[in-house]
């Protein structure tokens, strides 16, 4: 059943995102229950090192500044992947904002400025622009306390449900509890979800 409100929260953009636009990525999933040791035993090779996300399962959001939020679960994290996600909800003309992540150097049709997260760099100003990412950021924290506060799991293969109910919450935080209820209901409008499709991975 609560799939089946998800999948009635999830909908499509009204329009493309314009203005200033905030994109980043981040990972979900818990910590690895074993350590990982690279002491090397006689007779035995180094084991190979397991990135800190490997295991984990990639989300990328794309938020309008002072708008909207899509948010999509991707397999890889990489400059293509992320620059398709883009052009289906950012108008070409806008105004895209990252950090120095896989985007960095990397043309994506739209003017872009960058954060450098690593120089400790998180809000610079250029030409009376406020260039930051922490909308974004502050939408990931929501997510994530979500999923780690109340969820406390989420499967990979219905990720995608759950990023449709957080989505819709952020994009409804303005209006009043009856109101987004309201919206809610609407969406079960043409939408059907058995059991049987939501063991699949769609």
């Amino acid at each position: 059943m609560a799939h089946r409100i998800r999948y009635a929260m999830t909908g499509e953009l009204p329009e493309k995102m314009n203005g200033i636009v905030e994109a980043d990525e981040t990972y979900v999933g818990g910590r690895r229950r074993r350590r990982q040791t690279h002491v090397m035993k006689d007779g035995q090779r180094t084991a190979d090192h397991i990135g800190p996300v490997a295991d984990k399962a990639a989300v990328f959001a794309v938020v309008q500044r002072g708008g909207r939020v899509h948010s999509r679960h991707i397999e890889r994290v990489t400059a293509d992947s992320l620059k398709v996600v883009l052009d289906e909800v950012c108008d070409a003309d806008a105004h895209l904002m990252t950090d120095t992540g896989v985007l960095r150097n990397r043309t994506t049709g739209r003017k872009h400025s960058l954060v450098n997260h690593k120089a400790d760099e998180y809000v610079r100003w250029d030409e009376g622009v406020c260039v930051t990412t922490n909308t974004v950021e502050g939408y990931f924290s929501i997510l994530k306390r979500g999923i780690n506060g109340v969820y406390h799991h989420v499967g990979r293969k219905h990720l995608h449900r759950y990023l449709g109910e957080f989505d819709f919450r952020y994009n409804e935080r303005e209006v009043t509890d009856g109101e987004r209820a309201q919206k809610a209901l609407a969406g079960f409008d043409g939408k059907r979800l058995t059991y049987k499709t939501t063991n699949r991975e769609n």
